[in-house]
């Protein structure tokens, strides 16, 4: 339950699962919210990271300092509304200063109703989830804010993101066309798992006509439309509740239809080629996060926002029901797979973002690559 009032001088309280305590003012709605504590770290681009439906049930952490400081506008959201359950910052903008602003971020965080909260030190925080891991947490402020013991017991009785199955909760419930720009060469039929606004533009700025369809789609769906490749797109929760994408996309490879995935469509992929999944201790967010494309050796700096990964061997070619898959990309940090590819069926995937919406270009050749097999099967 919020309130649309703004919070600037009203206290606010940051209760995380463990007992952990951080106390400021509130920033956007007054009121409560819970949610997974994850910390992102991109220095640009919060419109980006607030209306991606990937962060939906996450309180996101920011870890730069100053946040808010080129206002809020109306081109850069990602999708129609802000889905994260809450904001932290450290330090937020008195005043935005930038041509295409219409509104402050904490206007914006009010009038949809995200509770947030600033002043805190969001550099010990990052710390904290860095050594503890990702874990639920409240924001309290207003009458919010009760005893400590209290918000404690209202952070714990919230759901986990283990086991949440939340794709449906985020996606189209109607399909609808992104027409190509120009000469239309392909058709693509986009499943959507949380799928960002940019994604299927890249794809029409390559001559795609994309069908979005929604999380539910069928096999008979896909194919009503006639594609050329399939795309199933990135998206919130845990990729080992995610039953019927599994089916679907097993489908799609059983036809042998090129197939591309991103961020949750690469944890789709590694369940449909018999890998496993688990929860990364805090995952990856942020515009920031370098990866190796070991085909060629290359170092891309990549937009990332996930909790879970796919757990496949990186030292060996797999076998699998529809021929040998690999490991395309890893991340340098920590190893983590970043990419999946299949060595005798035309369909690929990689967990970051190469939208680049907010984040860097290094990616942008992915989609290149996906029109590239739409082409050789065409051929």
């Amino acid at each position: 339950m919020t309130t649309s009032t703004r919070g600037t001088q009203v206290p606010a309280v940051l209760v995380l699962e463990d007992g952990r305590i951080f106390r400021g003012r509130a920033y956007g709605a007054v009121g409560e919210t819970f949610g997974e504590a994850v910390f992102s770290t991109g220095m640009t681009g919060y419109q980006e990271t607030l209306t991606d439906p990937s962060y939906h049930r996450q309180v996101v952490v920011m870890t730069a300092p100053h946040v808010g400081n080129t206002g809020v506008n109306d081109e850069d959201p990602e999708s129609k509304r802000i889905w994260v359950s809450g904001y932290v910052v450290r330090d937020p903008a008195r005043t935005p200063s930038n041509w295409r602003s219409r509104r402050t971020l904490d206007e914006e965080l009010a009038g949809q109703d995200v509770v947030g909260i600033s002043g805190i030190d969001t550099r010990a925080l990052t710390r904290h989830l860095r050594e503890r891991g990702a874990m639920r947490v409240g924001i309290f402020s207003g009458a919010a804010v009760t005893d400590e013991a209290a918000m404690l017991a209202r952070v714990q009785e919230a759901p986990e993101m283990k086991g949440a199955d939340l794709s449906a909760e985020v996606a189209t419930k109607e399909a609808y066309v992104v027409p190509a720009i120009g000469t239309k060469k392909f058709t693509v039929a986009a499943v959507d798992l949380g799928i960002k606004g940019m994604t299927p533009h890249r794809m029409a700025e390559r001559g795609i006509e994309v069908h979005v369809l929604p999380a539910t789609a069928t096999l008979e769906e896909i194919y009503a439309v006639a594609p050329d490749g399939v795309f199933f797109s990135n998206g919130p929760g845990d990729p080992s509740t995610a039953d019927h994408p599994v089916a679907l996309m097993q489908g799609v490879l059983e036809r042998g239809t090129p197939l591309f995935g991103i961020c949750f469509g690469n944890q789709i992929l590694g369940r449909a080629l018999g890998f496993g999944t688990y929860k990364l201790k805090y995952g990856h967010r942020g515009i920031n996060q370098p990866v190796q494309d070991r085909s060629t050796g290359k170092v891309e700096v990549t937009a990332h926002n996930h909790g879970f990964a796919v757990d496949a061997p990186l030292d060996k070619v797999s076998d699998t029901a529809y021929g040998r898959a690999e490991v395309s990309h890893v991340c340098l940090n920590d190893q983590v797979v970043e990419g999946l590819q299949l060595l005798d069926r035309p369909a690929f995937s990689v967990q970051y973002h190469p939208e680049a919406a907010a984040g860097p270009h290094d990616a942008a050749y992915l989609f290149d690559r996906f029109v590239s097999l739409m082409e050789g099967q065409r051929a």
